[in-house]
């Protein structure tokens, strides 16, 4: 089992900046690759970015490609997503999410196994 935590979420304006942070528990962080993707308010929940294990290979929405970040610390068995020139319609609940298995970076929620709680991201204009 793998639990993870995010955090880091809050009210920013627009051309601001946020990092988030997602929490592993669990010895095998190493060899799973993890994932953020978000939910505005009735809107379905859509990829933003990924890591893989072993290489660090990453893969990024073409919304977010340029301004935002993924990046993996296994020692502290930690990802994070940083966030830079925000705008609103980043506003959303980012989730953190972890897959077993193959290595490389993917978009689709359905091959995440775990899944965190959520932090909210509010982007003002």
């Amino acid at each position: 089992q793998v639990q993870l935590v995010e955090s880091g979420g809050g009210l920013v304006q627009a051309g601001g900046s946020l990092r988030l942070s997602c929490a592993a528990s669990g010895r095998t962080f190493s060899t799973k690759t993890m994932g953020w993707f978000r939910q505005a308010p009735g809107k379905e929940r859509e990829f933003v970015a990924a890591i893989g294990w072993s290489r660090g290979s990453t893969y990024y929405a073409d919304s977010v490609k340029g301004r935002f970040t993924i990046s993996r610390d296994d020692v502290k068995n930690t990802v994070y997503l940083q966030m830079n020139s925000l705008k609103p319609e980043d506003t959303a609940v980012y989730y953190c999410a972890a897959r077993e298995g193959p290595t490389t970076p993917v978009a689709s929620d359905y091959l995440y196994n775990y899944w965190g709680q959520g932090t909210q991201v509010t982007v003002s204009s």
